[in-house]
């Protein structure tokens, strides 16, 4: 029962992890600058997941966090101070490579992912509970 609790512990971290950066992303859609003031959109970043092996069970855990290397979203803008000055994409602004539909569909997965973990540890916390109350 408690390697059941371990493992879905371990994926209830995960997909908290996964949530702030879908958060982040959406946050950050609009942004065509740098916080050092450089013109460079904001990267979509990604949650990757790995198994985690150890004594509480095969769980999971956040491999890494990297950035999307899809290109940037363009529009033209000539009047939007980052707008490209000069050559063949003159007037177009560089938007970060934030889908936002996409984000939202990533977000409920992660909440769905949340919600049957949730609802794992409930049912082993249960189980335990009832083991217990059956030696008594």
């Amino acid at each position: 029962m408690i390697r059941a609790l371990d493992i879905s512990g371990s994926a209830l971290q995960a997909q908290r992890v996964r949530m702030d950066v879908i958060a982040g992303n959406i946050a950050n859609a609009f942004v065509t600058q740098q916080e050092d003031g450089t013109v460079e959109p904001y990267r979509r970043r990604v949650t990757l997941f790995s198994p985690q092996a150890g004594d509480g069970g095969p769980g999971v855990r956040v491999r890494d966090v990297i950035e999307d290397e899809s290109p940037f979203r363009m529009r033209f803008d000539p009047g939007h101070p980052h707008a490209i000055p000069d050559g063949p994409e003159a007037g177009y602004v560089r938007y970060p490579n934030v889908n936002i539909t996409m984000e939202y569909v990533d977000a409920m997965e992660a909440g769905r992912a949340y919600e049957a973990n949730i609802a794992m540890m409930n049912l082993s916390r249960a189980m335990a509970q009832r083991g217990i109350e059956l030696m008594a």
